[in-house]
C-alpha cells in the first residue's frame, strides 16, 4: 500500500507541470487582428492557417504568424468558401 501511495506522489509533479504548461499556452494566445484592405503586415513566418470551409459565400479564415521581431499574431481575414458549384 505504501508503494502505491509513493507511486501516486511521484507522478503528481508531472501532472501539475503539464497543467501549468497548458494554462500558460492558453494565456499566451494572441488577440485576433482583423485584416483590412491595405493593412501593413510584417510576416516573417506563417505558423498555421485554418482550413477554408466547405461553404458557399464569404467566410472567415485565420492565420497565425510570427513577425520579424519574434512576436506571434493571429489574423482573421475573409475568403470565399469552397462549397459553391460552378453553375
Amino acid at each position: 500500500m505504501k508503494l502505491l501511495a509513493l507511486l501516486a506522489l511521484a507522478g503528481l509533479p508531472a501532472f501539475v507541470f503539464a497543467a501549468e504548461q497548458a494554462e500558460s499556452s492558453v494565456a499566451e494566445e494572441p488577440a485576433v487582428e482583423r485584416y483590412h484592405y491595405g493593412m501593413e503586415l510584417d510576416i516573417a513566418k506563417v505558423l498555421s492557417r485554418s482550413d477554408i470551409p466547405n461553404a458557399c459565400g464569404v467566410v472567415p479564415a485565420y492565420m497565425i504568424y510570427q513577425d520579424h521581431q519574434g512576436r506571434i499574431h493571429k489574423l482573421e481575414y475573409r475568403v470565399f468558401g469552397q462549397g459553391c458549384s460552378n453553375g
